[in-house]
């Protein structure tokens, strides 16, 4: 934006490298250009005239922002409907998952279905559960980790644990192995990298996190959202939603240790 002249400093063009002194202005002209529709393909498990049920890939950015002007979740299914919310670049969508997590999303079609699956998050009756491998091994058979995330204050790309806003996450162990952890794990709370910054916190980073732990190559995050269950916010009727482990996660699992072939 700086460098074609979106940005100004005290009324003149901004350079780059140019560094505030505090106390200057700082004005910024946003172009929102208009979503159009993609041939992304997204499998959809679920769909009426309210809502739309997708099994997301892993590397699908859920909208658009910086860096990701297109081919979205959002701009794969807007020829599908999606609508609700205030923001113009996240029609319908109510949660989200990171890039690289795969699995389930409920993504609405209209604002009364919108604001009511946002209601039904808010007092924790969706329930999402994900299927996660993490480094280390010893905890407890469950375990609930209860503590704020928001910004990390030193570094505000990434997210911290014991800051922002409350945040529960709980975990069951299902299986052990030499220096990993194959965990259930239930979000209470949605905030932006929930569990892959409570596991990190409590020493058992996500296998492959890059951010919070340690990256490995050739391989992504360890983490999928298995299970989504929650009211219909139309008619009430109780949904129940199962994805399965994708093929790129099972093969890491089993390279892991043989005890985690799924």
């Amino acid at each position: 934006m700086i460098e074609v002249g979106l940005v100004s400093l005290n009324g003149d063009e901004a350079a780059p490298s140019r560094k505030v002194r505090g106390g200057e202005r700082v004005e910024a002209r946003v172009v929102e250009e208009g979503l159009e529709p993609e041939n992304i393909p997204v499998p959809v498990i679920f769909e009426d005239e309210h809502l739309l049920v997708v099994d997301k890939p892993a590397g699908l950015v859920v909208h658009p922002g910086a860096g990701n002007p297109s081919g979205t979740l959002v701009n794969a299914l807007l020829d599908r409907g999606i609508a609700g919310g205030e923001d113009a670049v996240r029609p319908g969508i109510v949660h989200r998952l990171d890039r690289d997590t795969s699995g389930l999303m409920v993504v609405a079609k209209g604002e009364p279905a919108y604001s009511e699956l946002v209601a039904e998050l808010s007092a924790r009756r969706v329930r999402r559960e994900y299927r996660a491998v993490v480094a280390g091994e010893g905890l407890p058979a469950t375990g609930t980790v209860d503590s704020p995330v928001g910004r990390d204050p030193t570094n505000p790309t990434l997210m911290a644990a014991g800051v922002g806003r409350p945040a529960v996450t709980r975990f069951e162990v299902l299986r052990e192995a030499a220096r990993h952890t194959m965990l259930r794990v239930r979000l209470e709370t949605g905030r932006t990298h929930q569990i892959r910054v409570h596991m990190s916190a409590i020493g058992h980073p996500v296998y492959a996190d890059p951010l919070y732990g340690t990256p490995v190559p050739g391989r992504r995050l360890w983490l999928h959202a298995e299970r989504l269950a929650f009211d219909h916010p139309v008619t009430g009727q109780p949904l129940e939603f199962e994805s399965p482990i994708p093929e790129d996660l099972r093969e890491a699992a089993t390279e892991l240790d043989g005890s985690f072939v799924l």
